[in-house]
């Protein structure tokens, strides 16, 4: 009897291990970053705007996929014009793959075309964690009332090929479309893929 209450407690503990992180229908985790701008963020006082937070590692061959062929760039300005504020958010630490300075991201952004209203740079992973992001890119659609609406991929098409844009669904792109129609954003989370985040220790 100790024995099966010591495992049913274990179990526990694990299931309640694993059910941590941001969950789709739960409040997104608030946090506080810090911009290129040196001026910081809090995901709260965006409340009454919708907010897609988008992870992101220039060297990463999925996310050069995504912003080669313009595909990121499209998703961003479609949802920022129509009210979205798009975060992008740099997790890598110093010295790993996609480490930057404030001048280098904004330099890249330039680059690039983006269409984000801002970068976030988060080299203590703090943030990251805070959202168990795993991939890059990897997504997080926010609603006006900061609830969690859609978390993953960006689309069903794992492959650093650009071709493989050719018919993509674009999950992120069809769960902002979904919720701004009021109707339930389906899928509201699928499996992330990319490059994993470079955290540090």
């Amino acid at each position: 009897m100790k024995l099966f209450l010591v495992v049913s407690i274990m179990l526990g503990l694990n299931a309640a291990v694993a059910g941590e992180g941001p969950t789709p229908g739960k409040p997104a985790p608030d946090f506080t970053g810090v911009l290129t701008t040196g001026e910081t963020v809090t995901l709260s006082d965006l409340r009454g705007k919708p907010v897609m937070l988008e992870w992101t590692n220039h060297d990463c061959p999925y996310v050069r996929k995504h912003y080669s062929s313009g595909n990121m760039q499209q998703t961003q300005r479609a949802l920022t014009e129509a009210g979205v504020i798009w975060i992008s958010v740099i997790s890598s630490a110093p010295g790993k793959q996609g480490h930057v300075t404030a001048a280098e991201a904004d330099q890249l952004s330039e680059s690039r075309g983006t269409y984000n209203d801002m970068l976030v740079l988060d080299p203590s992973g703090e943030i990251g964690r805070l959202y168990d992001a795993k991939t890059t890119p990897q997504m997080f659609l926010i609603d006006t009332e900061g609830t969690l609406q859609y978390m993953g991929a960006i689309d069903d098409r794992p492959s650093t090929r650009a071709s493989s844009l050719e018919g993509a669904s674009n999950y992120a792109l069809q769960a902002w479309q979904q919720l701004a129609a009021g109707e339930a954003v389906t899928p509201n989370s699928t499996q992330p893929y990319g490059c994993s985040v470079k955290y540090g220790k």
